[in-house]
């Protein structure tokens, strides 16, 4: 977020899904790689090589495990094959951060190297859209979208806040680094906070993007790609002494470009952003 709109052709920075990116992803073994969203720009040559926005609709329904609550709210279940894929990945990351903290921390006592983080994407990696995803018909808006998080808390990615509160307890310092607009910090501060984000959520800690008054530090300013605008924060991060130990994102573009010594990629079917 912010994206395009939804299940449409990619006209600026978001792509939509093909059938067969989608079966592979509910199998959890995607074109290029588990999880991954993708762009398709072929021009289809009949009818069959395009694929029914029904039925993409309904796979991404059951790979979330669609739970629809009395009041007609849609919600993700910690049971479904999307919850599975994550705790998959969270135990990966946990295994990796064990050593890589404690490598750091024998470290630090004999010399001063630089201070341990991990850097995290919001959208889909530390708080799941899925449910605003579903009330708007997967059709974005920024409209819409300040709607939404002006009065409500998406839930986070299932374990998340646990893998990131338990992470700060063993050293790591954490940094969130989303392309949401910075005029929606405080809705995005107070979702994390009232989610079980028990972390340091100050300007120094959250990054948004801000086109009105760029950084210093962004050579492309207001003009920045996603890969330029992520991967040049993670290097201003790191020139403040640290070393991001752990890159955590939902899209490639959020892992692309350096700076980070492992990438986690945490799976969403339901948009593409370069």
């Amino acid at each position: 977020m912010p994206r395009p709109t939804r299940f449409r052709p990619a006209l600026s920075r978001r792509a939509r899904l093909g059938a067969t990116t989608v079966a592979a992803l509910v199998a959890g073994t995607a074109v290029f790689g588990v999880g991954q969203a993708t762009a398709e720009h072929s021009v289809p040559r009949t009818d069959k090589e395009i694929p029914n926005l029904t039925q993409v609709q309904d796979k991404i329904k059951a790979y979330y495990g669609d739970t629809v609550t009395a009041d007609g709210e849609h919600y993700a279940s910690p049971h479904s094959n999307y919850a599975r894929q994550v705790r998959g990945i969270e135990a990966k990351a946990r295994t990796y951060l064990s050593k890589a903290l404690a490598r750091h921390d024998r470290a630090g006592k004999q010399s001063e190297p630089a201070k341990p983080a991990i850097v995290l994407d919001m959208d889909d990696t530390t708080l799941l859209t899925y449910n605003y995803e579903l009330q708007v018909g997967f059709h974005y808006t920024e409209e819409s979208q300040d709607k939404y998080l002006a009065h409500t808390d998406m839930d986070p990615v299932f374990g998340m806040n646990r893998l990131v509160n338990w992470a700060h307890t063993k050293g790591a310092e954490v940094f969130f680094l989303t392309g949401r607009k910075e005029a929606q910090r405080d809705w995005s501060v107070r979702n994390l906070k009232n989610v079980g984000y028990g972390v340091p959520l100050d300007r120094r800690h959250v990054y948004l993007k801000n086109k009105e008054n760029p950084p210093a530090y962004l050579p492309c300013g207001a003009t920045c790609t996603t890969v330029e605008y992520k991967s040049g924060t993670r290097k201003h991060i790191e020139s403040l002494g640290y070393d991001v130990v752990a890159n955590f994102g939902d899209q490639y573009s959020d892992l692309s470009g350096g700076a980070g010594d492992r990438t986690f990629k945490l799976p969403n079917p339901m948009y593409y952003l370069p």
